[in-house]
């Protein structure tokens, strides 16, 4: 295809290949002749630069930009306006993009970090007061190391306030990630709604798909505002319930719901992750770190059970999930004293890690697999409603389920 920059000169700058293309503007790579470096250059349409009032306020978040200094955010060089073209002179990060990546499957240990990363990013940038507005996949760059990068800092907000967007019909941000108040238009923007759309990144890495998908913004918007989030465990069943919580705790509607802080999140990540691994013995449990207990009620052998903080219902102090909705459960700072419940012939074990589980137990208290994976659900005798597996009542009518 066809470029006019290709080859021309951007802030001292050779402009060489054209890297990617939106609906915003335009990533080359290029050349920083003085220093000998190769760079990356983001060009916007020249109609940006025929409204002075936006070129005054690119500039300002432009410098803005450039005093992120984080390892995880790219390096901003420079900015200015040339020949009628407004762009930022970056740093060159040569891995692709974490779209890229994700189309090859990732490891979970891998998701974690790499959530881990960009949500540090976030935190280090909403701490100085810029919200970046357009945190998706391919705004996250991969260098040949693996290490995440955020790139595109403060250019929504910036792109936001230019009347070129009425004139050119363009929008702002990528709907499938957008936050419901970013959706509506209204209220002010704060870095929830980055959080919001690292959850949204985080449900596609684990499913392959993000939560809304249409062909039309206004069915995309109207989803995010009104309808419920599918749990990613209904696209992919490997998905724990511990993990899913923290999607759906990230994708809540409202902003107050969510997590406060995008470092929050990693680290419920993080500890809904480690929670899956077994733990067989009192010593290893201990060695865990486990937080502290927020709710407990005595049990017939004097010890103490642990109350679900979701359910409210109790479980055994050895248990490190909810055995009735999966919930990873606060561990006692102590080891659990007495005898660990005698199996019987009834328990079953667990498909993920073996361990044995009560046979009325809809979670493995060890990992937080579903043990009903795979188990058909009851048809509602009365509306004919199709439950999920180990509903007693229809989702829908509300009647008594019975084989």
């Amino acid at each position: 295809m066809n470029d006019d920059l290709i080859g021309i000169t951007l802030g001292h700058c050779v402009i060489e290949e054209l890297l990617g293309q939106g609906g915003m503007a335009r990533v080359y790579r290029g050349k920083q002749e003085n220093l000998d470096r190769q760079v990356a250059i983001k060009v916007l349409p020249p109609y940006y630069a025929a409204d002075p009032a936006f070129v005054e306020r690119f500039k300002l978040e432009a410098r803005a930009m450039a005093q992120l200094s984080h390892p995880n955010i790219v390096i901003v060089h420079d900015t200015g306006e040339e020949n009628g073209r407004l762009y930022i002179i970056m740093e060159y990060i040569g891995g692709g993009t974490l779209k890229d990546k994700m189309a090859a499957g990732m490891p979970l240990r891998e998701v974690t970090r790499i959530i881990r990363e960009v949500a540090s990013a976030l935190t280090y940038a909403h701490s100085r007061g810029i919200v970046h507005r357009d945190v998706k996949p391919v705004n996250v760059l991969m260098d040949v190391s693996g290490r995440a990068v955020l790139s595109d800092f403060g250019i929504a907000k910036v792109l936001q306030t230019s009347a070129a967007l009425t004139q050119s019909g363009a929008g702002v941000g990528t709907p499938e990630y957008m936050s419901p108040e970013q959706c509506r238009g209204s209220g002010t923007v704060d870095a929830r709604a980055d959080i919001y759309a690292l959850g949204v990144m985080l449900y596609e890495m684990l499913t392959g798909h993000t939560p809304f998908e249409a062909d039309n913004y206004t069915a995309l918007a109207h989803s995010h505002i009104y309808e419920p989030v599918p749990p990613p465990s209904t696209l992919n069943p490997r998905v724990s319930p511990a993990v899913q919580s923290v999607v759906m705790k990230a994708l809540e509607k409202n902003p107050a719901d969510r997590f406060q802080k995008a470092t929050d999140m990693a680290v419920a990540l993080e500890q809904a992750v480690a929670a899956q691994t077994p733990v067989n013995t009192a010593t290893g449990r201990q060695a865990t770190a486990p937080a502290p207990v927020t709710g407990r009620a005595a049990v017939p052998n004097g010890s103490l059970s642990i109350i679900c903080p979701r359910c409210l219902k109790p479980n055994s102090p050895y248990q490190r999930f909810c055995s009735t909705c999966g919930e990873a459960l606060p561990q006692p700072q102590q080891a659990p004293s007495g005898p660990y419940p005698q199996q019987t012939g009834s328990w079953i074990s667990c498909p993920s890690c073996k361990a044995p589980n009560q046979a009325h137990n809809r979670f493995c208290t060890t990992c937080g697999y579903n043990l009903l994976a795979g188990v058909a659900g009851f048809v509602c005798r009365a509306c004919g409603h199709r439950n999920s597996p180990g509903q007693r009542f229809c989702t829908s009518c509300g009647q008594p389920l019975r084989p």
